[in-house]
């Protein structure tokens, strides 16, 4: 009988390699696909648009210094939920662990039905339903459930794979782009001051808080690396930079070649950037490599999710049947679980599930707000800690990411009604769901 099965503990198998790729692939997927042309519609000026994703990505680039030093100290699956929970204790910690699982649930059904949805402008002819999305998560279920090892080769695979093709794309747009949608800026400055500069730009970063979604991916791995202190820093900041360049360069690429106002009522900016170039007939092809994108992403939700359950049950904040894990490192009850959780919010419906993908950056940034106040709290009450890597100019940057958030989520309730109530009425009513857990698992 192996370690693993005996003792219920994952196995540590995955080093640098896999920690690039599960940033790059657990980042990139619908949200740079599906969000230029809505960002376009609120914003419709090419040069804001750019300097807001240059903006998020520096966000995302101070927030992976931070994640790195909490992750290399408490080197445990989780992520952000066993940062709170060493901070704050057991409440706080079964907050940020339910809702950043829970946000990852609906991300992947999100991801699921974009998948249908592109396999439809494939093949017209199938429909693209509940049913299509629900056989991708069972499927992708199945081969995680097979082990570590696989999973970890197959999130390389789509997540180099991806990095290269839109890198191909870049310069395809470059090369062949006729007339530059970034010179002509002038028409589009009437639609953003008409619709409201300032609400437009917060729609705009919701969508884009939605597409980085995924920086920190490599953390909730920390006790699967073999050497963790050696390797995750390096895996991180490369894979972020990485996702940086490609999203920079994917929308400059896309505001080079297609005119705002085409672009404005884009579903699928990078396939109508083709079309323009080459005729609708591309666009399929696009397609075609937009599909494995995403298949990438939903891949690595599919892997990290259960991760955290798989933690909080081990602390009694979970079900014990989460900390279950098979002789190929899998934590199958807590990976069952989640993607019957995903398999639920896809029953309720595609309008349902697209409201819940803009409650789901309500709770991403809230978890980095946890893990950013809990880095602080924990260098005040453990300063003896390991930490075999300290975020760089603290403690100004985690202050700094702390108040970024915090007015982003204030935009973002003003802004956004409908989908912030929601997640306030998870909040208020967190409380007695952890007492009765708690209650449950005593």
């Amino acid at each position: 009988m192996s370690e693993a099965k005996k003792d219920n503990q994952l196995l540590k198998l995955l080093g640098v390699g896999f920690g690039i790729a599960a940033t790059v692939g657990g980042t990139i997927g619908s949200g740079i696909l599906r969000k230029p042309g809505p960002i376009a519609e609120q914003i419709g000026d090419p040069t804001i648009i750019l300097l807001l994703w240059v903006a998020v990505g520096f966000y995302a680039l101070l927030g992976v210094f931070c994640a790195i030093e909490l992750a290399v100290s408490m080197p445990q699956a989780g992520s952000w939920y066993v940062y709170a929970r060493r901070a704050f204790g057991n409440y706080f910690g079964f907050l940020t662990g339910i809702t950043s699982w829970f946000g990852t649930v609906v991300a992947l059904g999100f991801s699921a039905y974009t998948i249908s949805e592109f396999i439809t402008l494939i093949f017209p002819t199938l429909d693209s339903n509940r049913f299509m999305a629900i056989v991708i998560i069972l499927l992708l279920t199945g081969l995680h459930l097979m082990g570590t090892d696989i999973g970890d080769k197959i999130q390389k695979l789509f997540s180099y794979g991806k990095a290269i093709g839109l890198f191909a794309f870049v310069i395809v747009c470059f090369v062949y782009g006729g007339q530059p949608t970034l010179a002509a800026t002038g028409d589009t400055l009437v639609h953003t001051a008409s619709a409201g500069l300032m609400a437009g730009i917060i729609t705009a970063l919701q969508s884009m808080f939605y597409a980085f979604d995924g920086w920190h991916t490599a953390t909730y791995f920390t006790e699967e690396n073999k050497d963790p202190a050696k390797s995750l820093p390096k895996a991180m900041i490369i894979g972020v930079l990485l996702v940086i360049v490609i999203y920079i360069l994917v929308n400059a690429a896309i505001l080079y070649v297609v005119p705002m106002g085409q672009l404005q009522s884009s579903k699928l900016a990078a396939a109508t950037a083709m079309e323009v170039l080459f005729g609708t007939e591309t666009g399929k092809y696009v397609t075609i490599f937009l599909l494995v994108s995403i298949l990438g992403m939903a891949n690595a939700q599919v892997m990290f999710a259960p991760r955290v359950i798989y933690s909080m049950g081990r602390d009694g904040l979970f079900g014990k049947f989460a900390t279950k894990v098979n002789n190929v490192g899998t934590p199958y009850w807590a990976m069952v679980v989640t993607s019957l959780s995903s398999v639920a919010f896809i029953l309720s419906g595609k309008d349902t599930c697209s409201m819940l993908s803009d409650i789901a950056t309500f709770f991403f940034v809230m978890s980095y707000i946890a893990g950013f106040i809990s880095l602080i709290r924990l260098r005040k009450v453990e300063p003896d800690l390991p930490r075999p890597y300290k975020t760089p100019l603290y403690p100004y940057i985690p202050i700094f990411l702390i108040v970024t958030s915090s007015l982003f989520l204030i935009g973002a309730v003003i802004n956004d009604q409908e989908s912030s109530k929601y997640g306030l009425l998870f909040l208020i009513f967190s409380y007695p769901i952890y007492l009765v857990v708690k209650k449950l698992n005593s």
